[in-house]
């Protein structure tokens, strides 16, 4: 069961920097973004979204690693400064994948609600997160093509 913790806004700044899609944000913008954050704790072997449930924001990994899985196949593992769930806010579609703790780990939550109340009149934070996406999907096209 995923525990909320508390971080001072300072520290997450700190860390948020350290994730690559927020990493082109400025040192006043990760503070203001780090107070519409919030940080959870899960245990080993715990689900942390579901295949097909809604998706409705964004996940940065503080501490810790995560597996995505479909079904019984790893897709991906993602560790300390890596994302997931970032489709969920431009889109109103179900999860396209489970994503499982591997280790105890400290995860950021971005509500959709939230980032687009933080991004609102900032065009580049928008935009940092566009490019993040991109560069996703080009690897992924990159993946299947070989």
């Amino acid at each position: 069961m995923p525990k909320s913790e508390k971080f001072p806004a300072p520290e997450l700044a700190r860390r948020l920097k350290k994730v690559s899609i927020l990493g082109a944000l400025s040192e006043s913008q990760l503070k203001t973004l780090a107070k519409w954050t919030e940080v959870v704790s899960f245990d080993a072997g715990e689900t942390v979204v579901k295949h097909g449930d809604r998706g409705d924001g964004l996940f940065l990994i503080l501490e810790g690693s995560a597996e995505v899985r479909r079904g019984n196949r790893s897709l991906a593992r993602l560790g300390a400064g890596q994302f997931f769930g970032e489709m969920s806010l431009f889109d109103n579609q179900p999860r396209s994948a489970d994503v499982v703790t591997l280790e105890a780990s400290k995860l950021a939550v971005l509500q959709k609600w939230e980032f687009w109340g933080f991004a609102a009149g900032q065009p580049g934070v928008v935009l940092s997160v566009l490019e993040e996406m991109s560069r996703r999907l080009r690897a992924a096209d990159q993946a299947l093509a070989t």
